[in-house]
């Protein structure tokens, strides 16, 4: 009698959607043409987090002329620049750190999101990567102490930097066309992460945006320069999957939130996004899944003509929510400060404006 196992749909190979193969020999053409003119696999390090016995390493795999990873950076030019580098599929990536060394390999993007036995202290940490026996590179990771209780998540796009992403337009042009010094940073929002991390010392900070992972560079550049905290970008990798044109974004979140949720199940998370989005409806249902894991959900309101270039406000905050959680309101992260220490989420100093 025939095996009928390899007919059963649940245990089937994904149909790969017609999308991704074009996508795949286009890619595999650039690839090939790219190594004959003598470009190399290079390591792009991104920070990563972890915690004693485990590390979450992100990097990407790309081909460049000289083996920097300063050479994918595109500093000063226009951000269509960053989506015409080469990524290299399946790559092996080296992740050396605590006396240990592990092989991962890169994915249909080029990117590498791995979780690694590694045991490291508590505190930023440096893991070394490398590819095709070019040149190491290090990667920050920082890795929460098991008594941490407290952590920061960010959106970013309307939240931290003010870029009215949802109008497809706007997105194009603020991803392909602007230079990082164009893009304005929300008022008081960097006092305000710096003020809550100060009064836990050795919280995680992540920015979980579904902007590409090309843009990284130019994101981290942003952060930086308006003396954001450091932390882990999570972004996502543009293009066709198996089942349709392009990724989905509020897949991309969530499946993040439930990670971080596992990942650190004795962490509560300050939860921060704009009212321009998904992020009330997203952060709502991550707060009725894992209550928990969630000291509270501030939510920034966008300005009334930045909403129309959002194409509208939601209404979520007109609903009730299930769950302790606290949820507050704020065009800022002056008002935010307000509203955290009126529900008790910080402890203000009245002696001391944001």
């Amino acid at each position: 009698m025939p095996d009928p196992t390899p007919h059963e749909p649940s245990l089937a190979e994904p149909i790969l959607h017609r999308a991704a193969r074009i996508e795949d020999a286009v890619q595999e053409f650039r690839e090939h043409r790219a190594r004959r003119r003598g470009l190399v696999p290079t390591v792009i390090p991104y920070t990563g987090y972890g915690a004693p016995g485990w590390i979450r390493v992100l990097c990407r795999v790309l081909l460049t002329r000289r083996g920097l990873a300063s050479d994918a950076s595109y500093y000063g030019v226009r951000g269509w620049r960053s989506f015409t580098s080469v990524a290299v599929d399946d790559a092996e990536v080296t992740v050396t750190a605590g006396g240990t060394t592990h092989v991962v390999q890169s994915d249909r993007g080029g990117v590498v999101d791995v979780k690694v036995p590694i045991d490291l202290e508590p505190g930023w940490q440096t893991v070394r990567l490398s590819a095709g026996g070019m040149r190491d590179v290090e990667a920050d990771v920082f890795i929460v102490d098991p008594d941490t209780r407290f952590g920061l998540l960010s959106d970013i796009d309307d939240t931290v930097m003010v870029t009215s992403l949802p109008r497809p337009m706007l997105a194009a042009w603020n991803s392909f066309v602007l230079t990082e010094h164009a893009r304005r940073p929300v008022p008081g929002m960097s006092v305000l992460y710096e003020r809550v991390l100060a009064q836990h010392p050795g919280a995680p900070t992540v920015y979980l945006s579904t902007g590409a992972w090309n843009v990284a560079p130019t994101l981290q550049r942003f952060l930086t320069r308006n003396m954001y905290p450091s932390g882990t970008l999570l972004l996502t990798d543009w293009g066709p999957t198996h089942d349709r044109f392009f990724r989905s974004g509020q897949l991309h979140k969530q499946q993040n939130l439930r990670r971080l949720a596992s990942d650190f199940p004795d962490v509560q998370w300050l939860l921060v996004g704009d009212d321009g989005q998904h992020d009330e409806t997203l952060y709502g249902e991550f707060a009725r899944e894992h209550p928990d894991n969630v000291a509270g959900v501030a939510i920034r309101q966008l300005s009334t003509s930045e909403a129309v270039l959002a194409g509208g406000r939601s209404r979520a905050q007109e609903r009730t929510r299930a769950g302790s959680a606290p949820w507050v309101y704020a065009p800022d992260g002056a008002g935010m400060w307000a509203e955290l220490s009126r529900v008790g989420l910080v402890d203000a100093d009245p002696s001391a404006p944001l």
